[in-house]
């Protein structure tokens, strides 16, 4: 466990608290009254939720939130949760890529890009001034 904390330790100081950044904005989403966090990643189902442990963010996913996109496309993953929760919320996909951007557009979700540190760092600040 402590070999686990000092490789965070690292992984922070090598990316400008890139993780700190990331666990400050999901808190203040799941810290919102009606507001969940959804995860939509690439990965298989238990490495996803593996990586999610690693980081330390078990407290901001819960575990029927966390869709893989690996056999079905993020499209699909998209669509599915859609289909849960309705017409009703305001979605935002949070990504790194073009892929995110195409299937968000696709439902007429925002889409916010995060592909650098300032993109993080402004949506924490979108967030805490309530912008978004």
């Amino acid at each position: 466990y402590e070999e686990l904390l000092q490789l965070r330790l690292d992984i922070e100081s090598f990316t400008g608290s890139w993780l700190t950044l990331a666990s400050k904005a999901l808190n203040i989403i799941k810290q919102r009254k009606n507001c969940i966090n959804v995860l939509v990643t690439t990965c298989p189902l238990v490495q996803g939720l593996s990586k999610i442990l690693l980081h330390g963010l078990g407290d901001l996913f819960d575990i029927e939130n966390v869709y893989s996109a690996t056999k079905i496309g993020r499209e699909n993953c998209f669509e599915r949760i859609h289909t849960r929760f309705g017409r009703k919320p305001t979605y935002v996909v949070i990504g790194d890529g073009r892929d995110e951007e195409i299937a968000a557009k696709q439902l007429n979700w925002p889409f916010w890009r995060i592909n650098e540190h300032q993109n993080l760092t402004a949506l924490v600040h979108a967030l805490d001034w309530q912008f978004l």
